[in-house]
């Protein structure tokens, strides 16, 4: 079993190097596609580059070689790399996504059972401390940080218009609607 807050001690400082913040490290794909996830942006922008992609998985290429060619590989077996924005229904991993994305709808998936619920919806009312606050359709839940097994933001409207590329390097075209 690999061991991802080892992994996360390894890879952080490479991508605070780079200027980058670390979202998320993840195995996935389970035994028969064995992928480690790095998800990773700036944190003036909340993008990630494909330039800055490129530059982050040469380095840490490098590091998980070096370290095999040693007899100490983190990660048993084969796998693949793959190093990544977070992207606009993005995972929420730290308590800090959250606040940054106060106002927004998010699903939580709980780890143990908060007021009768193991999965809540709705829009992100705040943080208090180490408690997220969430107006949905059965009124504002208080959930511990520490409840929560994985959570994301909602694909809408609002974050759409919220998240609007600012660096449109790699796009075929963009398409400009007139303003009414």
């Amino acid at each position: 079993m690999t061991d991802i807050a080892a992994l996360n001690r390894l890879i952080e400082p490479e991508a605070n190097a780079f200027g980058f913040e670390l979202v998320r490290v993840a195995m996935i794909g389970g035994a028969d596609d064995p992928t480690l996830q790095v998800m990773a942006e700036r944190p003036e922008t909340r993008q990630l580059g494909i330039a800055d992609c490129e530059a982050l998985s040469r380095r840490l290429s490098e590091i998980f070689d070096a370290l095999e060619a040693d007899g100490k590989d983190p990660i048993e077996g084969g796998y693949r790399l793959e190093v990544s924005s977070p992207g606009i229904d993005r995972p929420l991993t730290r308590l800090k996504d959250f606040s940054d994305w106060q106002g927004h709808e998010a699903r939580l998936k709980l780890a143990e059972e908060v007021d009768g619920a193991r999965q809540v919806t709705g829009d992100i009312a705040g943080v208090d401390e180490s408690t997220i606050r969430i107006t949905g359709s059965k009124g504002d839940r208080h959930i511990p940080f520490s409840a929560i097994a994985s959570a994301k933001l909602v694909l809408t409207d609002r974050l759409i218009a919220a998240t609007a590329p600012l660096d449109s390097d790699g796009a075929d075209s963009i398409d400009e609607t007139p303003e009414d």
